[in-house]
């Protein structure tokens, strides 16, 4: 074989060596290549943004829903972005004088009357027959807010609820707002009338809540073991005898029952007023500071002067109250509507 014959095969060999070599490498790199990659992913999970890469994404979890707090107990409040009315036309009910609401009339008090035999009616009987509290026809009655005051005389007249109307009552309460709307419903004409907004207090924030705070959410109806309280009245309250008006106020109105989703049961919630002191003279006072804050253990209190005149009102009717962040997320919503208010006279 000749010299330049050799040096041909020779390089032929070489570069067949090159070339498998070079395969052998790139198969290699090619098992041992990452099955992800590295860039990260952006995953938008409630207005906050998290970095999860795709290996984080191999195994599936549900999705945790992180409570809300409301806006207005964050510690950068925002202002809501709808200013809802401020209302106050309880007067309509109470008045004896036009304007009166069409769900109450005018009559004039006589001793005998033909739904009762064998004796005088007294303020308690006409309360009865007419399915309006005694408190509701004292403060008619006596012309302004005294709810004890109950003497009748011949020609006295007073409110009470009519007995052609079938009416129902709905408080709605925004707990991004603390404030509480009362609401009447004739149920023949299925349309919500607005009577009076009312500042409350509402409980403590607590982001382990589903509401982000200790008053639940959802829809309510409200019971019948209503309580008045005064100085006198004790009671047991967390394992301990108490004076029920230092934690309770004068009056309570309990949850009767869930009326559809709610974040926690009835049993324990209720409204109830502010609690009374003892001040620095001894004397027994109102503590209201907690109204429009988130201070109690749930329950949603009002002013002494709020929550007797709410209690007047709805204990002898079907009462619901739903409790929402927002009022827009209500079934009432549209009832504030700036039009139909003026409507209303509101």
């Amino acid at each position: 074989m000749t010299l330049p014959k050799l040096l041909f095969f020779i390089a032929v060999a070489l570069f067949g060596l090159i070339s498998m070599a070079a395969l052998f490498k790139k198969s290699a790199a090619a098992t041992h290549q990452p099955s992800s990659i590295s860039v990260p992913l952006e995953v938008s999970l409630d207005q906050q943004v998290q970095e999860i890469t795709p290996a984080a994404l191999a195994v599936h979890k549900p999705a945790v829903i992180e409570p809300k707090i409301p806006a207005a107990a964050s510690s950068t409040p925002s202002l809501p972005v709808t200013s809802l009315p401020d209302v106050d036309r309880i007067e309509e009910l109470f008045s004896k004088q036009d304007p009166k609401f069409p769900i109450v009339e005018t009559i004039t008090y006589k001793s005998r009357v033909p739904w009762l035999k064998g004796r005088p009616a007294w303020l308690s009987d006409y309360a009865s027959h007419y399915n309006t509290s005694r408190h509701f026809i004292a403060r008619s009655l006596n012309g302004k807010p005294d709810y004890f005051k109950q003497d009748l005389a011949e020609g006295d007249r007073f409110n009470v609820f009519r007995l052609d109307k079938n009416v129902e009552f709905s408080l709605v309460v925004d707990t991004s707002r603390c404030k509480m709307w009362l609401f009447y419903v004739d149920t023949d004409e299925k349309a919500p009338v607005l009577m009076k907004t009312y500042p409350v207090c509402l409980g403590r924030l607590d982001p382990s809540k589903a509401s982000g705070l200790l008053t639940p959410l959802g829809k309510y109806s409200l019971g019948d073991r209503i309580a008045i309280y005064n100085a006198k009245t004790t009671g047991t309250y967390q394992g301990n005898k108490i004076d029920m008006i230092s934690v309770f106020g004068t009056r309570w109105i309990p949850f009767s029952k869930e009326l559809g989703p709610t974040t926690a049961p009835a049993k324990g919630f209720g409204l109830h007023g502010t609690p009374w002191k003892i001040d620095a003279n001894g004397q027994r006072v109102e503590d209201m500071t907690s109204v429009g804050k988130y201070e109690s253990d749930g329950c949603i209190r009002l002013t002494t002067p709020d929550v007797e005149e709410l209690y007047s009102i709805v204990i002898t009717k079907p009462t619901t109250i739903e409790i929402v962040r927002d009022f827009s997320e209500s079934s009432l919503a549209d009832a504030l509507n700036p039009e139909r208010l003026h409507k209303q006279g509101g």
